[in-house]
């Protein structure tokens, strides 16, 4: 399985089950990595002190923290999320709400709204 952006990152030095941990926890969402996690830190909690540590390695060099955007990574249901994204779409629907509703990110709704070019509906009616 290729994971994408940054959970390959992960995979390579913590493991496969490591960095899907990560993205089940955090897709989606902007995440802190400090150069050296302390035992407390979330990420050791969620993949062990020694895979967080050596992440954090990975990710930082050692020299300074970095906030990173964890992809949501693989998911079994994208064919059928996208179908739903699309048909959202097309309500007043907010994308942040279509966001919460689906599991996409509110960056990745954006996007699919300009790749459809889906418009929202207004409820105006055709002219003629």
């Amino acid at each position: 399985m290729e994971l994408p952006g940054i959970l390959a990152e992960i995979e390579d030095v913590a493991g496969t089950d490591a960095a899907l941990a990560i993205a089940k926890a955090c897709g989606g969402t902007q995440v802190y990595f400090p150069p050296l996690p302390s035992n407390d830190h979330w990420l050791c909690r969620l993949i062990g002190r020694d895979p967080a540590r050596a992440v954090c390695e990975r990710l930082t060099c050692g020299v300074g923290p970095l906030r990173v955007d964890v992809p949501l990574g693989p998911t079994a249901r994208a064919v059928q999320l996208r179908a739903e994204v699309d048909k959202l779409l097309g309500t007043n629907m907010s994308e942040r709400d279509i966001a919460r509703r689906t599991g996409y990110t509110a960056r990745a709704v954006r996007r699919r709204r300009q790749k459809t070019g889906i418009k929202p509906d207004d409820g105006q009616l055709p002219l003629l």
